[in-house]
């Protein structure tokens, strides 16, 4: 009898240790199945993840591309067409004003001559006998330099050209101007402005000098001249 207990105990031991074992080898194979399932489904989200910061990055690119071209500014020619030239010297900027408003009407290109030593108001004070103007206008040999790039006038068969009137002439840089080109058959028109005085002699005066040009009779103007008063005297010319 005791025998037959003990073989039952064994038994019991025998059937709890299968029964242990067993449940281990399924949790492990649960386990490994879950971690499987872990891994592929990380897989794939990484995967998704790459798929998705791809699409947005070319996304972005296309639109990125998009805006550049949309705000990119079309090729066009631009050469200029004109051939009429508004050169203009202008210390204090009155007769650049005009020449401008010249400029816009005749559809112009516009040259300013600039000078190298430019000039101050204790310059230009003509009520000062030892100012640097008046000693300019009173020699008629000086030629203030010029810092303005040379330009090449070729190309235009009308050049306007504008200066104000100092001492009753034009400033002594115009000269320097007039004597550097050669200005050929190219129809030349003086305009100045002043205070009052008129432009007197000055067009003359740099016709003689530049030595050809087919120089016509200028004109005098205020500072805020219209525009209407400059194109009705362009088409009187």
């Amino acid at each position: 009898m005791r025998k037959i207990k003990t073989a039952a105990a064994l038994l019991l031991v025998f059937c709890m240790c299968f029964a242990l074992s067993a449940c281990g080898s399924s949790a492990d194979h649960t386990q490994a199945e879950n971690a499987d399932n872990a891994t592929i489904e990380s897989t794939q989200t990484q995967a998704d993840t790459k798929e998705s910061a791809e699409t947005t990055v070319q996304s972005t690119t296309e639109a990125t591309t998009e805006t550049e071209e949309s705000i990119q500014p079309k090729q066009e020619d631009t050469e200029s067409e004109t051939d009429v030239l508004v050169v203009v010297f202008s210390a204090t900027g009155t007769t650049k004003g005009v020449a401008e408003k010249i400029a816009a009407i005749e559809n112009a290109d516009l040259y300013e001559i600039v000078a190298a030593e430019p000039y101050s108001d204790e310059d230009l004070n003509y009520n000062d006998n030892n100012s640097r103007t008046s000693k300019e206008q009173n020699d008629a040999s000086v030629r203030p330099g010029i810092a303005s790039e040379s330009i090449d006038i070729t190309k235009y068969s009308k050049i306007y050209i504008g200066y104000p009137i100092w001492w009753g002439q034009e400033p002594r840089i115009m000269d320097t101007f007039v004597e550097s080109y050669n200005f050929g058959d190219i129809i030349m028109i003086p305009f100045c402005t002043s205070g009052s005085s008129g432009i007197g002699k000055s067009g003359s005066t740099l016709a003689d000098l530049s030595g050809n040009g087919n120089w016509i009779e200028g004109k005098r103007f205020d500072g805020g001249v219209s525009e209407d008063a400059l194109r009705e005297w362009i088409n009187g010319l």
